[in-house]
């Protein structure tokens, strides 16, 4: 870790983070709101320079990760050095690709790094929590996360082999406004087919089958129209059946859908094309890797395997 004995010369670092299509399940488990997100090959990088003179240089568009950034200073005991961040995101805001995470996650990594103090995945989740709620992009695979609190985590392996074609109409969500809402009676009593979807979930990935991962995806994202209902969600579903899909995933607290397919038995260019047709040129259609999660140091690309 930098002390005060360091060379008064700026450190340099990048880390990346991936964005979701929303979440693969989320609800609750023996009460206790969690998800599996859906990791895809898009991504925020962030840029950091630890520099000798006190000045801080944050982009004005994301509040959230400077609060990360001030915060981890503090956590690290590295608050006499100055900053400047620069992010880079293809990701947008307010729709469920987890933009907020994948910005505030990459961060706190390169900022780990740039002191020599890097940070576990449960260290950046336990400071991104204290942002806002978060998403289990922060750990490595695909992970089961208690979101809100960060009081506990659990891997459950690599993704299998899919591709996930990303349907957006646009629009955005309040999630500050969505988070701070009490959804506890519905979740309650959602409880059951929370609980059938994590179990589908964990079996699948164990067994690196796609369609019971899909099954688990489908069953959550119809449940959750109890919570959030989506009228696009139900223009989607019988897309995804006719293109012979292994399931539909969606953003929980956002407005875009997922469409999961095995790249080994469709004809995945054709069906995006089928579905820009079909949706219209107000939704947006791209093909996506469903990838796992964690940082990527260095020159290290979203989608590296």
């Amino acid at each position: 870790m930098i002390g005060r004995e360091a060379s008064l010369t700026s450190i340099r670092v990048r880390a990346v983070l991936p964005g979701t299509c929303g979440e693969l399940v989320q609800g609750t488990l023996d009460g206790v709101p969690c998800l599996v997100s859906c990791p895809i090959d898009r991504c925020s990088t962030a840029d950091l320079e630890l520099q000798p003179e006190p000045a801080w240089h944050v982009p004005d568009d994301a509040p959230k990760a400077a609060t990360a950034l001030r915060t981890g200073m503090s956590y690290l005991g590295q608050t006499g050095w100055g900053c400047r961040l620069m992010l880079e995101s293809s990701l947008p805001r307010g729709r469920g690709y987890a933009s907020s995470t994948a910005d505030v996650g990459a961060t706190l990594y390169a900022l780990g790094s740039a002191v020599g103090h890097p940070l576990s995945d449960s260290e950046v989740a336990t400071l991104a929590v204290g942002v806002e709620p978060s998403d289990s992009t922060i750990f490595a695979g695909l992970t089961l996360f208690d979101h809100r609190h960060g009081t506990f985590f659990e891997s459950w392996g690599e993704p299998p082999d899919a591709v996930v074609i990303v349907c957006d109409p646009g629009g955005e969500v309040d999630t500050l406004h969505f988070n701070g809402y009490d959804h506890g009676n519905t979740l309650r009593l959602l409880a059951p087919l929370h609980r059938e979807a994590f179990d589908l979930l964990r079996q699948g990935l164990a067994a690196g089958d796609l369609r019971t991962v899909g099954e688990a995806a489908t069953i959550s994202a119809q449940a959750h129209q109890a919570v959030l209902p989506s009228a696009f969600l139900r223009r989607v579903l019988p897309l995804a059946r006719e293109a012979g899909a292994a399931g539909v995933c969606r953003a929980h607290s956002g407005t875009i859908c997922g469409i999961l397919l095995d790249p080994a038995t469709t004809d995945v260019p054709a069906v995006v094309v089928y579905l820009r047709r079909v949706l219209g040129e107000a939704v947006a259609v791209h093909a996506q890797r469903l990838i796992g999660g964690g940082p990527r140091m260095g020159e290290e690309k979203c989608d590296s395997a």
